[in-house]
Parts: structure tokens; C-alpha cells; sequence
């Protein structure tokens, strides 16, 4: 051989000798390798974490706990023009190669050498698969060997079509949202079938930098990333020119958590969340729980606006308090400086009452800052609210200057005014009187400032609106709506109470004699109430009280009993009042219905129980009609006489409540088809306010939701029981034209109990 040509084929061979040991030791790592990698088995048997979910009984969603927020969804419903988008943007050979696509590899090696960098990548959707489910996001080829070893096994041991749909199903997408499926839901509140061609091009661009391209974050990233998707969805023919055109010319609307209109439900919410935690502890969270409840939106929706609304107008009818904060404007260059933006981090919005910083101010024009750079003037009415605090006399501490915070918010005619964050709390709870489940729950002003769920947690004094349980008792002991009882004072010296001399009164302070058992209910009278524990017995009547669900521990035997000196909760409350509503059955107030997992297994369900069972009965039925009598009354011609005049019903039954002091206001009351009641007071016990009472401060809120509540539900009234006695009424205009009792011995004496010295007074 010519000594040229020897020389020209010792580089080949060398070349071709190195090949060979190169490739023998990719032979060897490979048959070392890919027997030791990785099982399949999480893959074939995916089980992602799902996070637990909480629904309305009517199927709205309500809230979700979880790290990560996944909806998984079959490959079948997928749409197709998601489908071909995600291929457009990450693989669009995914169902020609055998899990590494040869041709997209060289074709990047090419942009990138050309390019004189890293440009293009080259990972197809199997290889995503197999790094998100088995390794790291380390940058090593050690890393993307086993990466590729595990697409191969991935691609003999899957479908396609199966491989697909853990891919969309496990990719991170931004927002916590894991699969398509949240995405589609956390950024355009949709289900993937109603994704338009342009949102779900926006959605497929995604998963290459889901932090660069997140469309609430980087909008303008976002848009050229969605452009390029599109491009490639046109240039792949997966769409035409015109769709093309058509997309880019889509305006999108992004569903904004801090925008979004969810259901007010935060204290429900937590509820189920507490209870299905109780029950399912090890994996609550990633099992794909969904927690039903018993809530209609409708009626949730109608009891926290009431209750808002309620509480917003307590507040503006004692006056502005004055600046909530202050914070240093030195360094701010311009009224739409960032750095107010930055201010203002600290202090959340509370649904419409929206804080600001003032950047001038007097008693003719306020200009703040709102969230978002926005500058808004707020003059005329809009200042009266805060009047007094933009004086030059009012205190340095309130006063309304340059760098205060302050909230603001549109009043009905969208003109913008100034507001404040109530100190005052409130609760509502509307429940089913046949069964119990809870209907609507309100558990505080705002559930982000304050958790304490007054609904199940808060201990207070009933008031007055406690009396209808003692006067069940007094029916039970031989007193009759008819019966008459004196309303004069009443005192107990010292010698008889064992600690100090005790001396209640009406609220208003005025005593009217002799009076019928119904129109001293119907007027709140004290004194009669007083009389009538005296001679039924107070140790009676503290066992007679749990009949309806009340602890007898906290109702002390003592007269002041009578005042509503013992301690409930607006749960106990609801309970309570349901006897009345249904007969005299004592029913369990519930709030989750049932408990499902992922595969709509049924894994726990309420046993609730219904009225009528008369195993559940709790007062004779003639009590329950007599009470219900009584009880219309008091919203007819009584202390709330307001909601029949508003609601314009009289099948509405009911009490009011206010405690020594004002400091617990209360109404509680039904018509046969819902329970509610409303409650409203400060977490420390203080004086709501002169003319605070159940009638004024707790009231509306019923009133409000009622409204809702029954505005397609005709009037209807409890039928007489047997054993009812009727006769013509002895105070014709005064109450009912007939009478009923059911028993007709009256004590004729009543002896004085020591009273105690725990005293409480009521309206």
C-alpha cells in the first residue's frame, strides 16, 4: 500500500477504532443502566396529589387546600386544539419518534452552533415525563443519559395517548397550578372544553418558563411567547391564516384571584376543611377530597352581604375614628411614585372598603393614592362621613393629613367617598328546621382580619332573646299565653340574694301592670319574666333548657336566668329556635353533607336526622303551636314588629336580644322553612351604643336575608295540634282575637328565689 495512501487512512481508522469503543461502552453503560432504572409503577398507576376541594350543595366551588392545585382530566377530554397547541409549542413529532426525536436533536445542535450559543432545546414530551416524575432539573449529561433511558422504557411500557395525558396532567404551569386543567381554571376561570384557540395558545406557552411566561406576572413575555405558539400552530397547519389572525386579535381576560367574584364562604369553608382534616388526617390534602356542604350560594351569598351591609351601617351611625395608619411620604417623588405602591402592601382590602394614602387633604377636597397607581379625589358627600378628623382641631393621632391611611370605597352612585374598617363583629347562621343543615353561616365582619368564628366559638349572653325557652318551661308548668302576671318592680334586699340587693328593670324603664303572658313576650317585659321563673322553678327550668340543646352548666339556677344571664353560641341558638319552627322535634344543626374522593367513592356522609321522628321529640306539640303563636306576635306587634312591616308576612316568628350595657344585641327567629339568627357585638365585651338594642342593631341583618331567603316562598303556618284550647281574647287590639291554651291551673303563688348576684338586663 502506497505510504500517501497509509497515511490517509490511519486518521480513519482511528477515527472508526474510537467509534467503536465509544459505542461499546455506551453498550455496556446501557445494559448496566437500564436494568436498574427506575420502576414504572408510578406512571401506570398515577396518583397525583390533588388538593382537597369544598363545594356548595349546589356545586359551586368554594375554596381548595393543597400545595399544589391539580384537576385531573382524561386524555378523551382533552380538546384538540389545546392538544395541537401543546404539540405546536413542546413536541410536534410526539407520535412519530420513539421517545428522544433524533431530528429535533441535530436541528438544535445546528441553531444553537449557529446561533454561537445555547438557543434551542431539544427535550420532547416523554422526556418531560420521565423529569418530572423520576429526576432532577440538574444540567449534567449523566442527567440526561438516565433522562433518555427512562423515555425509552416510558415509550415500550405506554401509549401515546397515555403518556400524553400525564404530561398534561403533572406539568407546572405558575399560579400552584399543576395540569391543564387548573391552568385553565386559575387563569381564565374556564374548563378546558370552553378554551378559546388563543387561551389555550397562551396556556401551551407555558410550560417552557412557567414564571417568564405567566400572563399575570409578565404579560407582555406572555404575548410574544402566545405569538410564537400560534405561529407554529399555523405553520404546522393545525390552524388557518384567518384563525391565526383571529386569535392574535383575541383580547384575553384573565380571571385575577384579587379580582375574581368567589362565594363570601371563608368560615364554611374552614369548617369542612377542619372536619374532613379530623377524618382523613394522613393525606387530606393530595388525595383529591371534595367536601360537600350544605349551603346554597344563593342564601350564603344573600346572608354575608346582609351581614356586611348591617355592620357598615353600625359603624357609620357612630362616626369616623379617624386615620388608620401613617407612613413617611418623604422620599415619594410624585403623586404615582412606586414607592406608594409599596406602602400600601401592608394593608389588604377587605372586599370594597379598599385602603388609600392620602396625599392631600382638607375640608373642601381629599386627593389618596389607591392601589394600583391610581390618584382619586373624593370631595363633597364623600367627605362628610370624615368631617370632623380633617379639622385642624382634631387629634394630631386621627387627623386626616398628608400620609394617613385611610379606606375608601364607591358609594350608589359610584362617586367615591371615605370609609372605614369596622371594629364591631357579627354573625349568621340560617338553617333548615326539618333536618338542620345549615342553609348560609356567616362567622365574622371579615374572615382575613379576624378567624374567630363567632357562629360556633364565641360565648356570649342571649338577652332577652333567651325568654321564649323559659316561657316553654312556664307552659309545661301550668301557665297559658292568657295567663296574667304583674309587670311592676321588683326587689331583692340583700338578706335573700346573700350578696348584694338586686333590683331589675324593663329596659325602657316603664311598668304596665298586669299584663297577659303573650304581650309581655311580644313587649320584652323583665319583670313578668322574672315571676314566671320565680314560680315555675328555677332548678326546673335549667333542666327543662336542655331539651332544646342548651348546657345546663352554663345557665347558672339563678332568676337572672330570666334576663339571659347564661352563656350560648349562635349554633346553640339556631338548634334551639328549630324546636319551635318544627313542632317540637330537637334536630342537629350539620354543615357537610358528604365527603367523596377523586373517584366519586362516597367515603363519609352526615346521618342527619329528621323532624317528625318522634324520637327526637322535644316539647309537647302544644307548646311548640302555643310558642309559635307567641313568637309571631313579637314580629307583629312587638320588639320586632319591623319584620313582618318589611317582609309584609305574619308567618314570621321570633325574639330580640340585648344584654345589660348593650353590649350583645340579638335576634333570633323562623318561618317554617328556615331558621336564623343574627348577632352582633364587640370580641371585648363593650357598649354597642345608646339604642343598640336586638330591634335596631341585629335585626336588619335578618331582615335582609329573609328577604332572599323567602322571596319565592309562599306564607304558611304550623297546624293545630290536638288538645288546643281556643277562646276569645280578653285584650281585643292587642294581640290575636282568640286565645289558646292548653292547660288551665295557674300557680296562684309565687315564691321569691334568691336571684344570685350574677345580673344581667335585657330590652
Amino acid at each position: 500500500m502506497p505510504t500517501a495512501l497509509r497515511w490517509l487512512l490511519y486518521p480513519l481508522v482511528v477515527v472508526l477504532g474510537l467509534a467503536a469503543i465509544a459505542a461499546a461502552m455506551v453498550a455496556v453503560v446501557l445494559s448496566l443502566a437500564y436494568p436498574n432504572l427506575p420502576s414504572l409503577e408510578i406512571l401506570t398507576d398515577y396518583r397525583p396529589k390533588i388538593p382537597l376541594r369544598v363545594f356548595t350543595a349546589d356545586g359551586h366551588l368554594l375554596g381548595e387546600f393543597g400545595e399544589e392545585r391539580r384537576a385531573v382530566v382524561s386524555i378523551q377530554d382533552v380538546p384538540a386544539v389545546l392538544k395541537q397547541a401543546v404539540l405546536a409549542a413542546e413536541d410536534e413529532r410526539f407520535y412519530q419518534h420513539g421517545g428522544v426525536d433524533t431530528l429535533g436533536v441535530l436541528r438544535a445542535l445546528h441553531a444553537n452552533l449557529v446561533g454561537g450559543g445555547k438557543r434551542q432545546g431539544a427535550s420532547t414530551i416523554t422526556q418531560q415525563v420521565a423529569r418530572n416524575f423520576f429526576l432532577s432539573s440538574e444540567k449534567t449529561y449523566t442527567r440526561k443519559l438516565y433522562e433518555a433511558l427512562l423515555s425509552f422504557k416510558i415509550e415500550r411500557n405506554l401509549s401515546k395517548d397515555q403518556i400524553f395525558e400525564l404530561y398534561l396532567n403533572q406539568i407546572f404551569l405558575g399560579q400552584r397550578a399543576y395540569g391543564f386543567a387548573a391552568a385553565a381554571h386559575i387563569y381564565f376561570g374556564k374548563q378546558l372544553g370552553e378554551l378559546t384557540l388563543a387561551e389555550a395558545a397562551m396556556l401551551a406557552g407555558l410550560p417552557k418558563a412557567p414564571s417568564a411566561y405567566n400572563p399575570i406576572v409578565n404579560p407582555r413575555r406572555a404575548r410574544i411567547r402566545q405569538e410564537y405558539v400560534l405561529r407554529r400552530m399555523r405553520d404546522l397547519g393545525f390552524i388557518s391564516e384567518a384563525q391565526h389572525d383571529a386569535a392574535l386579535a383575541q383580547a384575553l381576560v384573565l380571571r385575577r384571584e384579587s379580582n375574581a367574584t368567589p362565594i363570601h364562604a371563608e368560615f364554611v369553608t374552614e369548617m369542612a376543611r377542619q372536619i374532613a382534616a379530623e377524618r382523613f388526617p394522613d393525606d387530606v390534602y393530595t388525595r383529591g377530597l371534595r367536601v360537600f356542604t350544605t349551603i346554597h350560594r344563593d342564601d350564603q351569598e344573600a346572608a354575608y352581604a346582609s351581614v356586611r351591609r348591617n355592620i357598615l351601617d353600625y359603624d357609620r351611625r357612630h362616626g369616623y375614628r379617624g386615620a388608620e395608619a401613617y407612613v413617611d411620604l418623604a422620599g415619594i417623588k410624585s403623586d404615582t411614585d412606586e414607592a406608594l405602591e409599596e406602602l400600601l402592601l401592608e394593608y389588604q382590602e377587605s372586599e370594597d372598603l379598599q385602603p388609600a394614602i392620602v396625599l392631600q387633604a382638607d375640608a373642601r377636597k381629599l386627593r389618596a393614592f389607591r392601589r394600583g397607581g391610581d390618584v382619586i379625589s373624593i370631595t363633597g358627600e364623600g367627605l362628610k362621613f370624615a368631617a370632623r378628623m380633617l379639622d385642624d382641631q382634631a387629634p394630631p393621632n386621627k387627623r386626616l393629613r398628608r400620609g394617613a391611611i385611610i379606606r375608601v370605597q364607591t358609594d350608589d352612585k359610584g362617586n367615591w367617598r371615605i370609609a372605614q374598617m369596622p371594629e364591631v363583629e357579627g354573625a349568621f347562621l340560617a338553617a333548615d328546621p326539618t333536618d338542620g343543615a345549615i342553609r348560609a353561616l356567616v362567622g365574622g365582619f371579615d374572615f382575613q382580619r379576624n378567624k374567630f368564628n363567632h357562629v360556633t366559638q364565641a360565648w356570649r349572653q342571649p338577652g332577652s332573646s333567651f325568654k321564649p325557652f323559659i316561657y316553654s318551661g312556664a307552659l309545661e308548668r301550668g301557665f297559658t299565653p292568657a295567663s296574667i302576671v304583674n309587670d311592676e318592680p321588683i326587689s331583692f334586699p340583700a338578706t335573700l340574694t346573700g350578696s348584694q340587693a338586686w333590683e331589675p328593670k324593663n329596659y325602657d324603664g316603664r311598668y304596665e301592670g298586669p299584663m297577659r303572658l303573650r304581650t309581655a313576650l311580644a313587649k320584652s317585659k323583665n319583670m313578668v319574666s322574672i315571676r314566671v321563673l320565680q314560680a315555675s322553678g328555677v332548678r326546673f327550668i335549667q333542666d327543662y333548657i336542655t331539651r332544646f340543646g342548651f348546657d345546663a352548666k352554663k345557665h347558672p339556677p339563678y332568676l337572672t336566668m330570666a334576663l339571659g344571664a347564661g352563656s350560648v353560641t349562635p349554633w346553640e341558638m339556631v338548634a334551639a329556635y328549630a324546636v319551635f319552627a318544627n313542632g317540637g322535634y330537637r334536630i342537629r344543626p350539620y354543615i357537610v353533607r358528604e365527603i367523596v374522593d377523586d373517584k366519586k367513592q362516597v367515603l363519609a356522609q352526615a346521618e342527619s336526622v329528621t323532624a317528625g321522628d318522634e324520637n327526637l321529640r322535644a316539647i309537647d306539640p302544644r307548646n311548640a303551636y302555643l310558642m309559635d303563636s307567641m313568637l309571631r306576635d313579637v314580629t307583629i306587634y312587638g320588639t320586632a314588629a319591623r319584620a313582618s312591616a318589611t317582609l309584609k308576612r305574619r308567618d314570621l316568628a321570633g325574639k330580640t336580644g340585648t344584654t345589660n350595657e348593650h353590649v350583645d344585641a340579638w335576634f333570633c327567629g323562623y318561618q317554617q322553612t328556615v331558621v336564623a339568627c343574627s348577632w352582633i357585638g364587640f370580641d371585648q365585651p363593650r357598649n354597642l351604643g345608646k339604642g343598640e338594642t336586638g330591634g335596631t342593631a341585629a335585626l336588619p341583618a335578618w331582615i335582609g336575608y329573609m328577604t332572599k331567603a323567602l322571596s319565592n316562598t309562599p306564607e304558611s303556618f304550623m297546624s293545630m295540634p290536638e288538645g288546643i284550647v281556643s277562646v276569645a281574647s280578653p285584650d281585643a287590639g292587642k294581640g290575636p282575637a282568640q286565645e289558646v291554651f292548653y292547660r288551665e291551673n295557674v300557680p296562684a303563688q309565687i315564691e321569691p328565689e334568691p336571684p344570685g348576684d350574677d345580673v344581667r338586663a335585657e330590652d
